[in-house]
């Protein structure tokens, strides 16, 4: 598969820069991907590359006028990796065979296409070879009297079995063979050089069994890796297929069925029952439950109707839909999910990075090791001498032959294989895991983070809570009513973009205030409230504590008394109000204790009233802190920019550790920082907006609600695509657990190599072993083992 682009045209015309995304399915590790990269440095025209072995993708781009696709493939090819897909200016496979489309028509390469591993001319090779190795051991240890003599190599005789394991290491080790070439062009130390190496170093003094089982097991052992990768891909394949290819486009009064690239914005789609909204847009006609788990990961189907936003990659469930469409293909939130998908398979942790510098260090120790284990014992040692270990005798002789195959061991046991791919294939297995279901993690840093907190920030409004106001309550004074009160603090509000004022909008259109007053001068006060001129005259709604710097003294309405709570609704009693222009006593600290906000609106010299706002609590809130807690965080905190009283009763009701009210942007950004002081790595979660300061002081920034929300899915280090909290344990325990398989398997691959490395020159480890154990088996137990992390699964609270 292949995305072409022009991306460039210099001012003279000359220079047109393309860029081609290849799949290479079997650039599968970080030496794969060197050797790669190192053959496409030599391409003259190669501007820029950016290669994905956790992927299996290359993204080239060059300079059309000095070099073309096929060179890019050829040179890829050259190095000894099929390229299985590949298009120039949209005219066909630079290869031939098409490779078929992966993206889901996201726009750009995001994994390679599935690929037959056990029909390759690879895997044809290796089951001649395998099947030679069966018949030369038969005639070799079984069949002795029928292994005669068939010829002679420089006196030396050549017997029926040694001819078949010839033809075994011709068959399944000259892949092998050539691809250590390639690595010794490329001065890449690496399992085909180490492997090749010792194929031909085996065969070369006459050691054909060995080499022959090496050439064999070791192209076994490649073969199930690359299904194994193979798996692994699966979910990001799964993930591109959300995307239809086609949509049915209402034009020229008909319909018509065209790619999902060529839709324009503006255009309508028209969306049947079952079938997948193919872009983002603006419903336009009918109703319907659509199924948006693909983006938001809340399997609870979202009823659609005239002015709703609909996303591409959702499923309409039963009703018919006309969406005007409002993004292209390549701009629609599910492409821009694949694309931070794609980058953050491609960004490297730090653990990676510590691996990769380690591996760089181990190798060549090993190697070296390898040379003198077959060198030196043979020198050195006279007579045989024999060492008791634990009990056990272990006789070391003078003998070139052992001491030989044992150094070939230890250069299988050089490749640190399973040792590299251990963090990325982890990394890669969560990242699209948790895609799926509606979290979206733009690094493995940030999924490693996120496993390490210690303490976690939530924002109220749009976390703990829906997000939703309503006013449950209007308090007018003096001469006011509650439709004057009302109609000034709508009018004050319709310029500001806060939730609170569309609430109280909402109740002003509801109780039919049409003739609002336009405001003039408007003015908001961060953290405060808003002031503007309504009618000539300068009003403020706001908080209690702006009216207090005003000059009011607010001291007996919001002093805590010993009655009962008020009920809602009770708006005009002598216990809120009064005659003359004073709330009554404990009036406004009853609202709050209610877990209600107060705005209170009036002049600089008299007030109007106040109008209550209260948020419900999300049902999931409260199990959400809890499970947090059992999984291991230390602290839960609420922070938020609300009143005292509101925050008090949303904070015992949710059952979080500690609240802290009343905070400006900058004060929650001091907040996180005394909570990475006192317990260590924060997580903040807000809406990704508002508390964009926060988000970015904590080690790790969560955004709430992100579908949809460019802002958001910039921004922040991690987005939750859905409104849904209860993701919030899923996440860390997925980050948790994701934390805990990438070190079993770096320790698991350590501890297995330095075993076998140990036992190489006790005589106890074989070269098959070493290449079924150390080599195949390790590669193979560190994908399983990150694949587990594909189970882990959001838990229900119902």
């Amino acid at each position: 598969m292949s995305d072409e682009s022009e991306n460039e045209v210099d001012a003279t015309g000359e220079r047109r820069e393309l860029t081609a995304g290849l799949a290479v399915p079997e650039m599968d590790c970080p030496s794969c991907a060197g050797k790669v990269d190192n053959a496409l440095e030599r391409v003259d025209g190669v501007v820029e590359v950016a290669l994905n072995p956790t992927a299996g993708t290359a993204t080239v781009t060059y300079d059309a006028e000095r070099t073309t696709e096929e060179d890019v493939v050829a040179a890829i090819e050259g190095v000894g990796y099929e390229v299985t897909g590949g298009r120039s200016n949209g005219e066909g496979s630079a290869d031939g065979d098409g490779g078929g489309e992966a993206d889901g028509g996201s726009g750009g390469v995001a994994v390679a296409p599935p690929s037959e591993v056990w029909t390759t001319p690879r895997a044809k090779k290796t089951w001649v070879g395998a099947v030679l190795v069966v018949a030369g051991l038969l005639f070799e240890f079984v069949l002795t009297g029928s292994n005669p003599a068939v010829a002679s190599v420089l006196g030396a005789p050549l017997t029926l079995a040694d001819v078949l394991f010839l033809g075994a290491v011709a068959a399944s080790g000259l892949p092998v063979v050539r691809g250590g070439y390639y690595s010794a062009l490329n001065r890449s130390l690496d399992i085909d050089l180490l492997m090749g190496t010792a194929i031909l170093a085996a065969t070369g003094i006459g050691y054909f069994v060995e080499a022959a089982t090496l050439a064999v097991l070791f192209s076994v052992a490649e073969l199930l890796e690359d299904y194994a990768m193979d798996r692994a891909r699966d979910s990001l394949r799964e993930l591109m297929e959300l995307s239809p290819d086609e949509a049915t486009v209402r034009r020229e009064g008909g319909e018509t069925t065209v790619p999902t690239d060529g839709v324009a914005v503006g255009e309508t789609v028209i969306v049947r029952p079952g079938e997948k909204v193919p872009l983002d847009g603006t419903v336009t006609e009918g109703e319907s439950a659509v199924d948006e788990s693909p983006i938001t990961g809340e399997s609870v189907p979202v009823d659609k109707a005239v002015g709703d936003e609909a996303f591409a990659g959702s499923i309409n469930e039963e009703g018919y839909l006309e969406i005007e469409v409002t993004s292209t293909a390549g701009d629609s939130t599910l492409s821009r999910i694949i694309e931070l998908v794609q980058g953050a398979q491609a960004e490297k942790t730090e653990t990676e990075r510590f691996v990769d510098r380690f591996a760089g260090y181990y190798t060549p120790v090993v190697v070296v090791l390898a040379i003198l284990t077959a060198a030196l014992p043979p020198i050195l040692i006279g007579d045989p001498v024999t060492v008791e270990l634990a009990g056990y005798p272990f006789v070391f002789a003078a003998d070139w032959g052992t001491w030989f195959v044992r150094g070939l061991t230890l250069l299988v046991i050089a490749c640190p294989c399973a040792f590299v791919i251990s963090t990325p294939v982890s990394v890669v297995s969560g990242i699209t895991s948790a895609a799926k279901n509606g979290v979206l993690i733009k690094g493995g840093n940030h999924l490693e983070a996120m496993g390490d907190v210690d303490a976690v920030a939530l924002d109220k409004t749009g976390t703990l809570t829906k997000g939703e106001l309503a006013v449950t309550d209007l308090v007018p004074l003096g001469d006011a009513d509650e439709a004057t009160l009302l109609r000034r603090a709508a009018a004050l509000e319709r310029r500001s973009e806060h939730p609170i004022a569309a609430a109280i909008l909402d109740r002003a259109d509801r109780a039919g205030a049409t003739d609002l007053p336009e405001p003039s001068g408007f003015e908001s006060l961060t953290g405060k409230g808003v002031r503007a001129e309504i009618d000539g005259e300068t009003f403020y709604a706001g908080n209690p504590a702006l009216f207090e710097e005003l000059g009011f003294d607010l001291s007996r309405a919001r002093a805590e008394t010993d009655g009962g709570v008020v009920t809602e609704g009770d708006a005009a009693s002598e216990s809120r109000s009064s005659d003359d222009g004073a709330f009554g006593e404990g009036t406004l600290a009853a609202l709050e204790r209610e877990g209600k906000t107060v705005v209170l609106v009036g002049t600089a010299t008299e007030l109007t009233g106040a109008v209550a706002v209260a948020d419900e609590v999300r049902p999931d809130s409260k199990r959400a802190v809890e499970r947090l807690r059992e999984l291991g965080v230390t602290r839960v905190v609420m922070l938020t920019g609300d009143n005292e009283g509101t925050a008090r009763a949303i904070a015992e009701r949710v059952g979080v550790d500690e609240y802290r009210a009343e905070l400006l942007p900058e004060d929650k950004v001091a907040a996180v920082e005394s909570l990475q002081a006192e317990y260590g790595e924060v997580a903040m979660v807000g809406d990704g907006i508002n508390d964009a300061p926060a988000l970015a002081t904590a080690e790790v920034g969560v955004a709430m609600g992100a579908a949809g929300t460019d802002t958001a899915l910039e921004t922040a280090d991690i987005a939750l695509m859905g409104d849904d909290v209860a993701k919030l344990p899923y996440l860390y325990a997925l980050s948790h657990t994701a934390n805990g398989v990438i070190r079993q398997n770096i320790w698991a691959s350590l501890g297995v190599k330095a075993l076998l490395a140990v036992g190489v020159p006790l005589g106890l480890v074989s070269v098959a072993a070493a290449v079924v154990v150390g080599d195949m088996g390790m590669s193979l137990g560190v994908t399983g083992n990150a694949m587990r992390l594909s189970g882990i699964e959001p838990e229900s609270y119902e």
